[in-house]
Formats: structure tokens, sequence, C-alpha cells
């Protein structure tokens, strides 16, 4: 147990790490993407139709990549902003660029529940776009954002195991050196069961405070 704690916990902390900082930078993108693709669009509050067919483009673009190639196609660019392109760190430039796109569709499904009425109330007292956005829309569609925010997190996990696969480190790589190459199927084992906790503990976190902030 001493030997396996020694493999799973470094791992545990690098898929964390991961994690963690890939999120923070996939919503930086991904936010302000799905925002804009809400408000642009044809008969929205800041109508840009030319805009909004560009980043619908861009981010279905994105979005047809599987991980790994996107991973291997962007060995340049974590190249040029880490210095390298195997590792922990190196893998988070990918892992967020790969959950901007889906992080945009979130935002912009959570935002199109916002009941249109409660918009054009906002405009009919004056209200400008960027006070619709801070004051209405995003209030509004919270507890949405929430959950889209915790499939983030999960799909991210999964990119995250799968970046071990090509030098990524954390538990996806702890399972194929071990599990695969060295047939230790009880250190397999044990870093799948240590995912499907971690998973299962975000989702239950992020449909926890999706309950609260809907309730006020």
């Amino acid at each position: 147990m001493t030997e396996m704690a020694e493999l799973i916990i470094p791992s545990l902390l690098e898929t964390l790490y991961m994690v963690f900082f890939s999120t923070i930078f996939s919503i930086l993108l991904g936010f302000p993407l799905g925002i804009l693709l809400v408000i642009s669009e044809k008969g929205s509050i800041w109508e840009k139709p030319l805009l909004n067919n560009i980043l619908n483009s861009i981010i279905n673009l994105l979005r047809s990549f599987p991980f790994l190639i996107l991973m291997i196609l962007l060995f340049p660019l974590s190249k040029l902003l880490i210095g390298k392109t195997i590792g922990t760190t190196a893998t988070i430039v990918p892992l967020a660029i790969a959950a901007a796109p889906f992080v945009a569709r979130v935002m912009e499904s959570s935002l199109k529940e916002v009941d249109r009425g409660v918009i054009e109330l906002s405009l009919s007292m004056g209200a400008t776009t960027p006070q619709i956005i801070t004051r209405v829309l995003l209030p509004e569609a919270l507890p949405s954002i929430i959950h889209g925010v915790t499939l983030t997190i999960i799909n991210l996990i999964g990119y995250s195991a799968m970046a071990g696969s090509i030098g990524g480190g954390g538990l996806g790589d702890l399972a194929i050196r071990f599990g695969l190459y060295r047939f230790q199927t009880d250190v397999m084992v044990a870093s799948v069961i240590v995912i499907v906790i971690l998973v299962q503990s975000v989702q239950f976190m992020g449909n926890t405070l999706a309950k609260v902030l809907n309730k006020k």
C-alpha cells in the first residue's frame, strides 16, 4: 500500500495541477467567446452576423479535432510558451485550447436559457449592453454556467488522462507506464479508481453549488 501511494499521490497531484490551470485558462478563453456568440447573433442585443459566423466557424473547427491530434499540432505553441513540448506544464496549453470551444458552447447554451422578456425589460429601461451582460444574463444563467464548468472540468480530467499517452504526466501516464508497458494491472486499476473518484467528487460539488445558487 505504501508503494502504491508513492506512485498514485504524485500522479494525482500532477493531474490536479493540469486540470486546475487548464480549467482557468479555458474559461478565460471560452467565457468571452460564449458571450460574444450570444450577443452578436441575429436579433440579439449587439447584432453582428459576420462576427457571429466567424466565431462559430472557428469554434466548430477546433471542436472537430481529436484531442491527441490537436495536442500534437500544438507542440510548437507549447514549445514557444513553456519552452518544452512534453511534461505536465506543457500539457496545460493544448488542454486549455481544446476545452475553450467547449466552454464557449456551454456559455452560449446557458445564456440562451435566460428569459428573453427579462432582457427586453432591461432594454426598455435603458440598460446598456455591458449592463445587460453583467446584471441580467450572467446572474440569471449562473446555475447553468456552474453545471457547464463542472462538465468542462470532467472533460479535462479525461483529456489529461489521454495526454499521459504522449508524455503529459498524471494518472493517465502512470496507468500507461505501469499497466500497459510493465503489466502491473493493480497500478492501472488503482489509477482508474482514483480518476473515477475524482470525477464523482467534481460532479457532486458542481451539482451542490448549482443547487445553492439556484435557490438564491
